[in-house]
């Protein structure tokens, strides 16, 4: 190895190599991906594998999203600095802080409390000011915030939350996993024009389910 060049710079190096050949090529996404430390979401016993593409466990039976999956909804979100963004399952925080790179204003909701105050601690401690993280039920997005500009779930549901679509703006976009626990789930696009909805199914997935309320425990 080259004086100067470290273990981790070539890890990193050879994340962006991945999702690039995995066909990421959105430059404002690629450099968030870069520039948040994916190893600071994900819990102690798996930072080797922090920049594997591989969704990983985390805490309250829950996981975070592989890193293609996370820069591939980011891309077709298509945020632009000025927007506003809501995210249903903040999970570890790290969807969060990859969006807050992009977006005005993100802000993010988790049903587990123990989740929510975690990734609460680390975007605080990565500097990331332009982050809300709310504990709340999912389902009903936060609607006290709305309209937001763009909107991201990273929970598979089998239909589209009606009060998401509430709260997405004229012009907005939403990019969630759809489909049954059990059966084939697709990344999917909406976009909002004059309050009509086109959809568009993009990539198979498979995430965790997105559950209804306010976990009672955790």
């Amino acid at each position: 190895m080259a004086a100067g060049i470290h273990a981790a710079d070539v890890e990193r190096m050879e994340f962006q190599l991945a999702l690039r050949r995995r066909g990421i090529s959105n430059q404002a996404v690629l450099r968030a991906m870069d520039e948040v430390p994916r190893e600071h979401f994900v819990v102690p016993e798996f930072i080797d594998s922090a920049y594997a593409d591989q969704a990983l466990p985390i805490a309250c039976g829950q996981t975070i999203s592989q890193p293609y999956v996370v820069a591939y909804m980011t891309e077709q979100l298509d945020v632009e600095p000025q927007h506003r963004v809501l995210e249903v399952g903040t999970g570890s925080g790290y969807q969060a802080a990859i969006l807050s790179r992009l977006a005005r204003e993100v802000v993010s909701i988790e049903r587990y409390r123990t989740l929510a105050d975690m990734a609460r601690e680390r975007i605080k401690t990565l500097g990331y000011s332009n982050v809300l993280i709310l504990t709340g039920d999912g389902f009903g997005g936060a609607p006290e915030q709305a309209p937001f500009d763009r909107i991201i779930v990273t929970a598979a549901a089998e239909e589209v939350p009606d009060a998401l679509l509430e709260q997405l703006g004229d012009g907005g976009k939403m990019v969630l996993p759809l489909g049954p626990r059990s059966g084939t789930q697709y990344i999917v696009k909406l976009c909002k024009t004059a309050g009509a909805l086109s959809r568009e199914n993009l990539i198979a997935v498979r995430f965790v389910p997105l559950l209804r309320g306010q976990a009672r425990e955790l």
